[in-house]
């Protein structure tokens, strides 16, 4: 694995997410995440769920056209206000925040369900708290439904970050998810098409895990 220290300085920038949702499409486009659809079955009814980092909102919005209560959140604003944007336009209600991982104030006990897709800012550190702000968040028997890219992706270059430590592997979620009753954990190949920034073959990791109790 390539160290850390080895990435050039501007893969290590954090990306300036307000200029890349600037345009006037969607960087994602505005169809939900194909895993996040094949889950639908796995959240109840009446469910409340927080999607986080759901930059335009394709997620956050298509959750709520299944009918279940959406908060949402992202730390650009130029995200959010085309996630609300869509959100009107599908003519319907999510309550979303402007705030990175660390910033929102995460609830405890509250969700049903917290979908985490594509959320490759973080390294190692942050990716840690954040996993424990998402079981905090959960309701006991909540479940977590995770997809990234896992390190097969530095190989393709059709999305997602070129620095390793924020790509997935099974070994490293299994640990960092520990406090999870991980009830499902695949790693896999396959076409991607969603919008400019995610499209072509793409090495991918899904989970469903969920908080114990």
């Amino acid at each position: 694995m390539p160290d850390r220290h080895d990435e050039p300085a501007a893969r290590r920038a954090p990306p300036d997410w307000d200029a890349r949702f600037a345009g006037d499409g969607y960087l994602f486009g505005t169809a939900p995440n194909e895993f996040l659809v094949r889950c639908r079955d796995v959240i109840p009814e009446d469910a409340r769920v927080l999607c986080v980092a759901d930059g335009e909102g394709r997620n956050g919005v298509w959750l709520a056209e299944q009918g279940f209560a959406v908060d949402a959140f992202d730390r650009s604003p130029v995200g959010v206000a085309k996630a609300r944007r869509l959100a009107a336009e599908r003519g319907v209600a999510v309550h979303y925040d402007v705030a990175g991982v660390e910033e929102w104030r995460w609830p405890a006990d509250v969700y049903d369900v917290v979908a985490a897709i594509f959320v490759q800012f973080a390294e190692p550190d942050v990716r840690r708290r954040l996993f424990a702000d998402i079981l905090r968040a959960l309701r006991p028997g909540g479940v977590l439904l995770l997809e990234g890219y896992s390190l097969g992706q530095l190989a393709h270059g059709t999305g997602g970050p070129r620095i390793p430590d924020q790509l997935y592997t099974e070994d490293q979620l299994r640990e960092e998810l520990a406090a999870f009753d991980v009830e499902m954990l695949l790693a896999y190949e396959a076409e991607v098409d969603e919008g400019p920034a995610h499209s072509g073959l793409s090495a991918l990791i899904d989970v469903i895990a969920r908080r114990p109790g």
